[in-house]
């Protein structure tokens, strides 16, 4: 017989799996961070493109997504009793919109034709992949944290690594295809 204090663990709320899950880009393989990371992408693109929101809301949507991230992680996590599972993509939005972030003070002003749209989403898409899987320094060091912090902050890290690059980079893309230099002198 089962002493009476133990209860069975309680399970995280519908929500949390939904968001958790990156609406079920999680379940996706293989690499399910990849896929995580490129629904992240698109629906950064359907909050700066299609709903055109102020760009004050634009800046604080990475911090709001952390926010939703660690809660959503931190249900999942406690219902599963896995550390981080790699079904778990919402730390990837979180994460690939910090490394967006800088398109913001550029992509409105220098509206560009497709291909250069593409290179300027790829590269975040894609400093932000490397930093997440290469984990340097305390990116990989914040992972011991506890619960949803542990699986969150190290993609947000990884994302603000990747952002450091992106405006240089985004600089060098718009006047090595535009032919002109940038503001940067590239």
């Amino acid at each position: 017989m089962a002493p009476e204090h133990l209860e069975s663990p309680r399970r995280a709320p519908r929500l949390a799996w939904w968001l958790a899950t990156g609406f079920g880009s999680g379940h996706l393989r293989p690499a399910p961070g990849t896929w995580g990371t490129l629904s992240g992408l698109l629906a950064w693109l359907l909050l700066v493109g299609l709903w055109r929101l102020p760009p004050w809301v634009l800046l604080v949507a990475p911090l709001a997504m952390t926010g939703v991230a660690v809660w959503a992680a931190d249900r999942v996590v406690k219902e599963t009793g896995l550390k981080d599972p790699s079904f778990i993509v919402t730390d990837e939005w979180a994460g690939v919109w910090f490394a967006l972030t800088p398109l913001l003070f550029t992509v409105a002003l220098q509206p560009r034709p497709w291909p250069l749209w593409a290179a300027r989403l790829a590269a975040p898409f894609l400093l932000f992949r490397l930093f997440d899987i290469w984990k340097p320094g305390l990116v990989d060091a914040v992972q011991d944290l506890p619960g949803g912090w542990g699986v969150v902050l190290d993609d947000v890290l990884a994302g603000l690594l990747a952002g450091l690059l992106v405006w240089p980079l985004d600089q060098w893309l718009v006047a090595a295809l535009s032919h002109r230099p940038g503001p940067l002198g590239f």
